[in-house]
């Protein structure tokens, strides 16, 4: 029996390697999304229950908190992050979305289990203790590791490998957010970079399958309470601009403070993951709302009980405290804090829009969700991406005209005015890594993957 399955498995591997491996890559990808729809559940259901173990609350939940706990929390997290991972070499250290993108230029998308398993225990602590961060970029880690094991089970080329990554990353995404296109399209749009039809397929199925997985766990509702709104005239274009101008200013300057905190890499690990913890906890001692992802202040913005003192407290305290900790390289995400910061930087124009134009300028619900998608696009100089997301997550046409003027500007706000690129590849460059890959470098045979993963296991 065991040599049928042998051969069954050497025919299908055959089959995949094929030129016309369509058919078979779709087959795959559907249990990529699956393998990748059961991994987002279980990475979210230790994060908060590893959150109700210690504080008796869910993830999200920080106001309960002490002032001593705001600040000590965030430290003794990134502390033990600091000394458990001290020793390891600074490639290891690279996490997330950019660890993602860097196998993919170096090592044709072959991600090691070793630094996937760091990703799910350090991701859990990390933001357990509040440090401020998202799950996202984590998430698109792991599930790009749990599609590409189906590339080392059946010793598929470079070229299905690359497929199955960014069918994890697609499915990864989709599941996050309840966003199956917008999965899909970040994962071409921001990690692979190209757009190709034999791609489009095969990502499509990974991130409904995610999807129908994740909304099979957790139902079917989005993320964000997310009220009707649209604009109230075609006079608020030209504040929309200044809106996009505004953000734009934002997202640069927070590319800016990831580069500085990025630039201390003499410094022992455990020092930067300390002197981290140590700028979140003085900033949550201003708010909570620093702390953790903080998607519950997006709803609170976008529901407007928020003012215009909080939020710009926490537009502050959020983009200095994600920048430090995602910069130093804590094992968290850089997707979810930027929602935030253009949620409540949103919540501001939109609350000086009404303040200027009364009647004629839409609830700042509207300017919320156009700071999300604008701030997306700027850091992550993903506009297709951000769109797509928003349009999904609304599910409302009306912001789709005002999202995509406000991407635009902010974009090129970042891009001209600032001279930024995004924060994914900044911190590639910093790391001595060229991206995007070459495309036209030819698959490798079976047994040289075999010999450079036995290599890569005595390395790391």
């Amino acid at each position: 029996m065991a040599n049928a399955l042998r051969r069954r498995l050497e025919a299908w591997r055959r089959l995949s390697t094929g030129s016309d491996a369509l058919p078979q890559l779709c087959a795959l990808a559907i249990l990529a999304g699956l393998a990748t729809g059961i991994v987002m559940v279980l990475f979210h259901g230790a994060i908060e229950g590893a959150a109700w173990l210690l504080r008796g609350e869910d993830s999200e939940s920080f106001d309960n908190l002490s002032m001593e706990f705001r600040f000590l929390m965030p430290v003794a997290g990134a502390l033990l992050l600091g000394l458990a991972w001290n020793r390891l070499p600074a490639e290891s250290l690279r996490l997330g979305i950019t660890h993602v993108m860097e196998r993919l230029a170096r090592h044709n998308g072959r991600l090691p289990w070793r630094a996937a398993s760091r990703q799910f225990v350090g991701t859990v602590v990390a933001l357990t203790a509040g440090l401020s961060g998202g799950r996202e970029g984590p998430a698109v880690h792991l599930g790009a590791a749990a599609s590409t094991w189906l590339g080392r089970l059946f010793a598929l080329p470079d070229k299905s490998t690359r497929t199955l990554l960014a069918c994890g990353c697609a499915a990864a995404i989709g599941a996050s957010f309840n966003t199956p296109l917008a999965g899909v399209v970040f994962a071409m749009e921001v990690i692979l970079m190209e757009y190709t039809i034999a791609g489009f397929l095969p990502v499509i199925l990974a991130a409904v399958t995610a999807t129908v997985v994740r909304r099979w766990a957790f139902g079917g509702a989005t993320v964000f309470a997310l009220p009707e709104t649209g604009m109230n005239s075609l006079w608020e274009l030209p504040y929309i601009m200044v809106a996009g101008l505004a953000v734009g200013a934002v997202a640069g300057c927070f590319i800016v403070f990831v580069k500085l905190s990025a630039g201390f890499q003499t410094w022992p690990f455990w020092v930067r993951a300390t002197v981290a913890g140590v700028i979140t906890g003085v900033a949550a001692l201003a708010t909570p709302a620093v702390l953790g992802v903080g998607y519950d202040t997006v709803n609170e913005a976008l529901l407007g009980n928020l003012g215009w003192v909080a939020l710009l407290v926490i537009l502050i305290a959020k983009t200095i405290a994600s920048a430090a900790c995602v910069g130093v390289g804590l094992p968290v995400g850089v997707v979810g804090p930027v929602l935030v910061i253009g949620a409540v930087l949103g919540g501001l124009l939109g609350a000086i829009g009404q303040g200027l134009f009364f009647d004629q300028a839409a609830q700042p619900a509207l300017y919320v969700m156009l700071g999300m998608a604008a701030m997306m696009a700027a850091v992550l100089q993903a506009p297709l991406a951000a769109l797509t997301a928003v349009l999904e997550l609304t599910a409302n046409p009306a912001v789709i005209l005002p999202a995509m003027l406000i991407i635009v500007v902010a974009m090129l706000t970042v891009s001209q005015v600032f001279k930024q690129r995004s924060v994914l590849l900044t911190t590639l460059l910093q790391a001595g890594v060229n991206y995007p890959p070459d495309s036209a470098v030819k698959d490798e045979s079976t047994e040289d993957h075999g010999q450079r993963e036995q290599s890569e296991r005595k390395t790391q």
